[in-house]
């Protein structure tokens, strides 16, 4: 069992949202272990309104399949109360859900955690609730529902070799050696900020691109899917075997690092989790230094913790170039909080001025 958080004289107030009985118990005493105050449960979405606009606790843990109003409903519920409640969204995984749970990210909740399966230990769950719920209650107004990202975008239209028939800047074609790889490496807060920037990147990309999101397994191929559906680019799931294509962007699966050999093909691992995160954006960005050098692009977007800092370390030794996140744009300012405290960042952006930074780092 993890390191119990140290209690303080006024824990933070949370509000428990889930159909299981089972699940309540364990939500609550998880939360009351790590030093939360749970000051109420809710059976399902409407009582869990109820339960909000009467307690008005600090953050939500939430249920997607409840009976009556669901959770996306209760999301959508908040953010037309123009709440800034954080809400951590606790879900099954399974197709169906893990596309709901996209679904919830791009209607402005905080964060996900994936429930444990039968067998599972329940230790790495305990550990990922209790840091996401604690990120989530002392969230900034970064973490407010009240503008949704575009995550469901209509579908455009691509021709037969890749194109977009959307409207927009032409691409330009810059020698094929000297075109440069992007990596974007982000983790809470990332889904919602994904889906502003890739669809506003042009196609082709430079040499092609990859995305390391922080997310539990079985949930980043609703996400690659929700991207690709409103990108220029093509956007799929990493399975191992796929070579760097200026018109693709790779990103990662959840439950497995991404690796590059020297060859430049990606491959997946099932290394185990490095600071509790499995995918690692680290290990993936020190793989794509080395065999892309001076012309690796990384970008570090919204996040807690410090992944990406040992690997853009790498990046600053082998010539590649590093954009950061500005904080008045992230959800949590973790991870590009480090590069740039680091000094390791050529620039620093809010997020609607990335994809032209990106566009023109590498030729496109």
């Amino acid at each position: 069992m993890p390191a119990l958080a140290p209690r303080t004289a006024k824990p933070s107030r949370i509000l428990v949202a889930d159909d299981s009985t089972f699940m309540r118990r364990l939500l609550t005493q998880a939360l009351h272990d790590a030093g939360f105050d749970v000051v109420g449960q809710a059976a399902d979405g409407d009582e869990a309104l109820s339960l909000y606009r009467e307690l008005r606790p600090d953050a939500m843990t939430l249920d997607l399949a409840m009976p009556g109003m669901d959770g996306i409903g209760v999301l959508r519920a908040l953010r037309g109360e123009r709440s800034s409640l954080p809400v951590v969204v606790v879900s099954a995984f399974s197709p169906a859900h893990g596309a709901r749970a996209v679904d919830a990210l791009a209607e402005g909740a905080f964060d996900l955690v994936a429930k444990p399966a039968f067998g599972e230990p329940l230790e790495q769950f305990v550990r990922a609730l209790r840091d996401k719920v604690s990120q989530a209650a002392t969230a900034g107004p970064g973490a407010t529902l009240a503008a949704p990202a575009r995550l469901t975008a209509a579908p455009t239209a691509r021709t037969a070799d890749g194109a977009s028939g959307v409207a927009g800047p032409q691409a330009r074609r810059a020698p094929a050696a000297s075109r440069k790889v992007l990596l974007i490496a982000t983790s809470t807060g990332g889904p919602r900020a994904l889906a502003e920037l890739v669809p506003a990147l042009p196609s082709p990309l430079g040499a092609g691109g990859m995305i390391v999101q922080h997310m539990p397994a079985g949930f980043t191929a609703s996400l690659a899917q929700r991207l690709d559906r409103s990108s220029k680019l093509t956007v799929v799931e990493a399975g191992g075997g796929e070579v760097l294509r200026p018109d693709t962007l790779i990103l990662a699966a959840g439950g497995s690092h991404l690796r590059l050999g020297d060859d430049g093909v990606a491959r997946l691992t099932g290394e185990a989790a490095v600071g509790g995160l499995r995918p690692r954006a680290d290990l993936t960005i020190a793989d794509a230094a080395r065999v892309f050098g001076e012309r690796l692009v990384l970008v570090v977007m919204t996040g807690m913790g410090k992944d990406g800092l040992k690997g853009a370390r790498e990046v600053r030794a082998r010539g590649g170039r590093i954009l950061a996140q500005a904080e008045s744009t992230c959800t949590v300012y973790g991870m590009p909080r480090a590069i740039v405290e680091a000094g390791l960042a050529d620039a620093v952006l809010p997020l609607g001025e990335l994809a032209e930074a990106i566009a023109g780092e590498t030729g496109s």
